[in-house]
């Protein structure tokens, strides 16, 4: 079976990020908004978009 290695690294670092918050969810989802928070980028709201298509 083939084995991508970036996918394989994606993996590896997905791992560790999780086992860093105990597989909480609520808390990696919470360091990821403030990640986000912090980063100031804009974030686009398409649901607002005004026009019919």
């Amino acid at each position: 079976m083939y084995q991508d290695e970036i996918v394989e690294e994606v993996h590896k670092i997905r791992e560790q990020y999780a086992c860093a918050w105990n597989n909480d969810l609520n808390a990696i989802f919470a360091d990821l908004q403030r990640q986000q928070a912090e980063g100031g980028r804009s974030v686009v709201n398409l649901s607002q978009r005004s026009g019919s298509g």
